[in-house]
């Protein structure tokens, strides 16, 4: 009796800890969700995405966890469900008309440089990319950031007039594209 007493006892503390530790992960997720807006002339675009940290990997290159799949080069912009992007304005961007609308970006990141992938199809989770759905894709500038970036974010901005940036940022890659309200 007393041996199961002990074991019912043992599982009741296994199972509130279980519990408790599946209740800090959904308050706490390895990559929280985000989002970035900004308002131009009246009009607000905004990103929402997760935000994966680096943890003490290597993020970009061929060691790296983005883009280390070569059949599978295109990356989510952020990590679980795909990044996702509304616009209440057609847009400019960088050569590229984006109709106002919803869409879902990705990022092709190569060394040195990264195109940004404006896609028409929405709601997917983030590994599901089909590439005749693109609207386009568009270069962004990068640079090295001062030091490494160890959260990963997207930021929205105003410039001047009508015109904002997109910037992108992670591990050693900073990455932006200005785009024009229409």
């Amino acid at each position: 009796m007393k041996r199961i007493l002990l074991c019912a006892l043992t599982l009741t503390f296994a199972a509130a800890a279980i519990f408790a530790q599946a209740k800090r992960s959904q308050n706490n997720p390895l990559s929280p969700a985000r989002d970035a807006s900004v308002t131009i002339n009246g009009k607000t675009i905004s990103i929402s995405y997760s935000a994966p940290s680096m943890r003490g990997r290597t993020i970009f290159g061929p060691n790296g966890i983005v883009a280390k799949d070569p059949t599978a080069p295109v990356w989510r912009a952020g990590a679980d469900n795909a990044t996702s992007f509304h616009t209440d304005a057609d847009l400019e961007i960088n050569g590229l008309t984006v109709p106002k609308g919803d869409y879902t970006l990705f990022v092709l990141p190569e060394p040195g440089k990264w195109q940004l992938i404006v896609n028409k199809q929405t709601g997917q989770w983030g590994l599901s990319y089909n590439q005749s759905r693109d609207l386009g894709r568009v270069p962004m500038v990068t640079n090295k950031p001062p030091s490494p970036i160890e959260t990963f974010y997207i930021k929205l901005a105003p410039v001047s007039g009508s015109k904002g940036r997109l910037d992108m940022g992670w591990e050693n890659v900073a990455a932006s594209v200005d785009f024009t309200v229409k």
